[in-house]
């Protein structure tokens, strides 16, 4: 049987000094609109993630010869906490710095990362995710978007749900596919990057409970892809997917999305003299997130090595965002202060978004269901 590994991490002197400097970056750059601040990582600003290239803040891991920064996911992990912790606008350029780059540097050819890598590094093209479907949740093998072999490419046909901010990216890496369903179902799936302003591909808004509009629709009719758009090997899909989304469920915005309103609340309660239970509350909820955070940085860690750690980074999905969900109702109801959408000062705004976003913390990136599924059969349970 397989065990979990969560491997102490102690930062080096390198890495605090580079802390530093992004929070002086960041009182320089101002405050960031209340309205914003919960679930930041989903909150897309161009201009902000063009100066975070300027910076050298995209691509930070990346080799140097694509004009990335050669440094460790120890470091970029340093960057990604700060500003989430700020509650900064990164969205525009999030998906394609945390796994699509990724995903090219380990699968792709040179020529798409030729192309691709130093045009996300400058922070001029952004990427969204092709894998949920209408009518499969979060079972991927049940997809049906197919992509048939044609003359020099792929004519995909289909639909992508929950797409977030594709409306405002360039490229989508969608799984496609690519043969019959046969008795294994992870079999026949392969990775397509498609330009979402080619023809036949429609873009449609889903308006979420908090009025957001970021999550999308996208449907493809006859939409060409050449040959040289295959991101890694025609039907090997399904492992560049599990791959990818190790890069995905382990960064700590499974577990920061709401820390403006963990900090808000601390802050709340220091003016009116919390009593016990107050205090009580607020002691499990640091802890929780020192925890979550060490595993975390674990994960970075392994990713540093070369690992692919699936299933810790589902762990710490599943744990990271149980932490986002519980968090609001447990301020509200030791907070003297009411949820308020209305205004756009203090902890009553992050109040109420909070709870209006966490029911979606637990779908994104895979139900707990699925996570629990992805455990037991990498520890051997099933």
């Amino acid at each position: 049987m397989q065990t979990l590994t969560f491997d102490p991490v102690i930062s080096s002197e390198k890495e605090a000094a580079l802390r530093l400097k992004v929070r002086r970056f960041l009182q320089q750059y101002g405050d960031f609109p209340t309205a914003d601040l919960i679930d930041s990582w989903t909150i897309c600003d161009a201009d902000f993630s063009k100066a975070l290239a300027e910076q050298g803040w995209i691509g930070m891991t990346w080799p140097e010869q694509y004009g990335g920064g050669g440094c460790s996911y120890l470091e970029r992990y340093v960057v990604i906490e700060e500003l989430l912790a700020a509650g900064a606008p990164v969205g525009a350029h999030w998906v394609a710095d945390r796994q699509s780059g990724p995903l090219l540097l380990r699968f792709g050819t040179q020529s798409q990362r030729e192309f691709f890598l130093p045009q996300i590094i400058k922070g001029e093209c952004f990427f969204a995710i092709g894998m949920s479907e209408p009518n499969s949740g979060s079972d991927l093998a049940s997809i049906k978007t197919s992509a048939k072999r044609v003359d020099g490419g792929w004519l995909v046909n289909g639909a992508k749900t929950w797409t977030s901010w594709a409306h405002a990216c360039h490229y989508m890496i969608t799984l496609c596919r690519t043969a019959p369903v046969s008795d294994n179902r992870h079999a026949g799936l392969s990775q397509l990057i498609i330009d979402l302003s080619a023809d036949g591909v429609t873009i449609r808004p889903i308006k979420n409970l908090a009025g957001d509009e970021h999550f999308n629709e996208i449907f493809f009719d006859n939409v060409f892809v050449p040959d040289e758009q295959v991101a890694g090997t025609v039907n090997d899909g399904w492992n560049q997917v599990m791959a990818e989304l190790a890069f995905e469920r382990s960064g700590p915005e499974r577990f920061l999305s709401s820390y403006q309103l963990l900090e808000a609340s601390i802050g709340e309660l220091r003016q009116t003299k919390p009593d016990a239970r107050a205090m009580s509350v607020i002691g499990q909820f640091v802890a929780k997130l020192m925890v979550l955070r060490q595993m975390s940085l674990s994960v970075a860690s392994q990713l540093q090595d070369g690992k692919l750690p699936v299933n810790e980074a589902s762990v710490v999905k599943d744990l990271g965002t149980s932490f986002e969900q519980d968090l609001p109702e447990a301020m509200r109801l030791i907070l003297s202060v009411e949820p308020r959408s209305t205004t756009n000062n203090g902890v009553a705004r992050l109040l109420s978004d909070a709870i209006l976003k966490a029911p979606s913390f637990s779908l994104r990136g895979g139900t707990r269901e699925i996570l629990r599924g992805i455990l037991a059969r990498g520890l051997g349970l099933r």
